[in-house]
């Protein structure tokens, strides 16, 4: 139907075609998305526009899911459509789902719709005592027609939350009955003013282990489509953990010492983790839906009254909640504990869901801390680090994936607030990193060996605050520096340093690797990596261009 079928096999793929609606890509993908929310507001635009160009009839249609629905921009999207009382359709996909189960009362009254007749019931009863009043004559008939508009603001309107934001309320209906749908779509088109159709699905329908597993089957990945067995690629790393579950796993660690810790997470249990501490101490763990703004502020104050929340949010969704992050939490000086999972690329799911710019504009808050590990103990560490008595905020990033380690359940350590580590010494040139980029280098040291090139390497770990004694110590000692991130350039732990030397009057010449100042689409991490310049291959010659133009 959008002409994509024969490139469907590049999907999500280097130079592919997207997974989620892209403008640039099909004059079918009326807005770009990846983020929850949008849809109500994005097309109350389209629909105001063509009201202002005297656009002949048209129609505007928003299809948004009963998990986005609980997301603040929703509402909000709602509330204007309503006021505007413009020619728009909110088709509602209710299978009671985001990747993990909804939650929340929005949810109990969604499912209450689709469960009870009450509301249609009401209609029916209302409108079958007006049609008896209607027979005693026409001189009735204004005394009714004043019920009736009572009934409608008032009644109706306080039966059903749609109604009540001026909304014509259609429904529910079998999301999977094509024929019906159409018919009802079809008759739709005739009524204007705001209207939404709430449909009822199933998520997975059609295929069995997605419908048994719709959590699991959200994003699969690969699998044999006869016998829905995954496909799971092996490497070398393989048997260490993910990132996320080493977070997930140590909450619990610290929550069993520290009964003052509680986790949050917006709609991403399974996705962060947070799913661990949720069984295993269900009144310590929130899932407060898709609301990155309310699990920021709803953090903050918890913290308000001494506790200690984690509010675990992907980099690329706490960009949702800045407002928070500044107002609710660093102006306080509140102790929240930011983990943000997804840092930098994150492969497949391309731009709408890179962590590209948490260094970024954690850095430029006042109060924050702001640390990335570069493996597993170190996350643990940063951990135990950050609910220590007297904290305040505290971002820890780390990425998609595996670590390195294996043997990664250590005894937690204290680390020094914005102390960085001496990883190798050496004379030509010093390589400064920030996060999981450091085994990347660490790596390299061989050929680095082979080449002839001392090359010095530190792992930063903070990029707020810095390391300043090491920072004048590498900046008196190396006349060239690497600096190294997976994050943008602009603003980002290399402009840090940048800043650093400059306030200081040093002369070095500082390269930085990062991402540049553009969006970069999907593909694998190492693809990514390598667009960007800082794969292996990438730092080796950005080391051997700096060598070689030392020595002329």
């Amino acid at each position: 139907m959008t002409e994509r079928r024969a490139s469907f096999h590049s999907n999500r793929k280097l130079n592919g075609i997207s997974g989620f609606p892209n403008r640039a890509e099909s004059e079918y993908d009326a807005f770009g998305v990846g983020h929850s929310s949008t849809s109500i507001s994005g097309a109350l635009g389209m629909a105001v526009a063509s009201k202002l160009k005297s656009e002949k009839k048209r129609n505007v249609i928003a299809i948004i899911g009963d998990g986005s629905m609980t997301g603040g921009l929703a509402f909000e999207g709602l509330n204007n459509a309503g006021m505007e009382n413009s020619d728009i359709l909110v088709i509602l996909n209710d299978n009671h789902m985001a990747i993990d189960p909804n939650v929340g009362a929005l949810n109990e009254y969604l499912l209450d719709l689709t469960t009870s007749k009450s509301y249609n019931r009401l209609k029916d009863d209302v409108w079958n005592v007006l049609g008896k009043l209607r027979r005693f004559g026409p001189n009735t008939q204004a005394f009714i027609q004043k019920i009736e508009n009572g009934v409608k603001s008032v009644i109706l309107k306080r039966s059903n939350l749609f109604e009540s934001l001026n909304f014509r309320y259609f429904g529910p209906v079998d999301g999977h009955d094509v024929m019906h749908l159409t018919q009802v779509l079809d008759d739709l088109k005739n009524i204007p003013g705001p209207k939404l159709l709430h449909c009822i699905t199933q998520k997975g329908k059609g295929f069995k282990q997605a419908e048994i597993d719709q959590t699991g089957w959200h994003a699969p990945g690969l699998f044999d489509r006869h016998t829905g067995q995954k496909i799971v690629s092996v490497n070398k790393k393989a048997q260490a953990p993910r990132f996320q579950d080493v977070f997930g796993h140590s909450l619990v660690e610290l929550a069993e010492k520290n009964p003052k810790i509680v986790g949050i997470t917006p709609a991403m249990p399974s996705g962060s983790s947070m799913n661990i501490m949720m069984k295993k101490m269900p009144d310590r763990a929130f899932d407060v839906g898709i609301a990155e703004q309310h699990a920021v502020t709803f953090s903050a104050g918890l913290a308000t009254q001494g506790m200690i929340p984690f509010c675990n949010i992907y980099s690329t969704f706490m960009q949702r909640a800045y407002d928070q992050v500044i107002h609710d939490v660093a102006l306080q000086n509140l102790q929240v504990v930011f983990c943000l999972d997804r840092g930098g690329f994150v492969g497949s799911d391309g731009a709408t869901h890179h962590g590209f710019f948490d260094l970024s504009y954690m850095r430029t808050v006042p109060n924050m801390t702001v640390a990335a590990p570069r493996n597993e103990t170190e996350l643990r560490n940063l951990m135990y680090t950050a609910q220590l008595p007297e904290g305040g905020p505290f971002s820890i990033r780390y990425p998609r994936g595996s670590g390195v380690q294996i043997d990664w359940k250590q005894p937690f350590m204290k680390i020094e607030i914005g102390k960085g580590e001496v990883l190798a010494e050496g004379t030509d040139l010093a390589i400064l990193t920030i996060g999981t980029l450091a085994n990347t280098v660490i790596d390299l040291q061989e050929i680095f060996a082979t080449n002839n090139w001392s090359i010095a390497h530190y792992d930063m770990r903070f990029v707020k605050p810095l390391d300043k004694n090491l920072l004048h110590q590498i900046l008196k000692q190396f006349k060239q520096i690497i600096t190294i991130e997976d994050g943008m350039i602009a603003g980002g732990f290399g402009s840090a340093v940048l800043e650093f030397a400059a306030e200081n009057d040093y002369q070095t010449k500082i390269k930085r690797l990062g991402i540049p100042d553009k969006f970069i689409e999907h593909g694998s991490q190492q693809e990514l990596y390598k667009i960007a310049g800082y794969d292996a291959d990438g730092i080796v010659e950005t080391v051997r261009h700096l060598i070689h133009t030392k020595k002329n």
